[in-house]
């Protein structure tokens, strides 16, 4: 009876003992995305391609006092069949992606984990004519 006593401890020990395994951070804090305030003035380059799709255009867009100032085309093409659209800011892409969910479309917006500005745009509108994809890659994003 007092071997008993004696190895029902240890085992009840052995059954309290912490796990070993260190706790891991969890999905919504790790690597997170610095939130992002846009500047008065910056410049980037924005291209309109979907998925790998033939590009559409590609612009040097110079944004100052918090609007566009210039949006040249630096891709060589001229727009064939279809009007030159306006180059939002990098504000106004985000914002158009919040507009577009509100109104029932799909849109997904990535950022730049390093400092958080957008690196990408796509806004899904389903019910328009090609699928209503809006895309824009943005690249060489340079505050001034």
């Amino acid at each position: 009876m007092k071997r008993l006593l004696l190895v029902l401890p240890l085992l009840l020990a052995g059954c309290t003992t912490p796990d070993e395994t260190p706790p891991q951070p969890s999905p919504t804090t790790a690597g997170s995305t610095p939130p992002w305030t846009e500047p008065a003035d910056y410049t980037f380059v924005a291209e309109r391609t979907c998925d790998g799709a033939k590009s559409l255009g590609k612009y040097k867009v110079t944004v100052a006092g918090g609007a566009v100032g210039a949006a040249e085309r630096i891709d060589g093409k001229t727009a064939e069949g279809e009007e030159e659209v306006e180059i939002p800011t990098l504000g106004g892409m985000v914002e158009l992606a919040r507009t577009a969910v509100d109104d029932g479309a799909e849109a997904i917006t990535t950022y730049d984990p390093a400092d958080g500005h957008p690196t990408s745009v796509v806004v899904n509108r389903a019910e328009e004519e090609n699928g209503g994809a809006t895309c824009f890659k943005i690249t060489d994003y340079a505050p001034r």
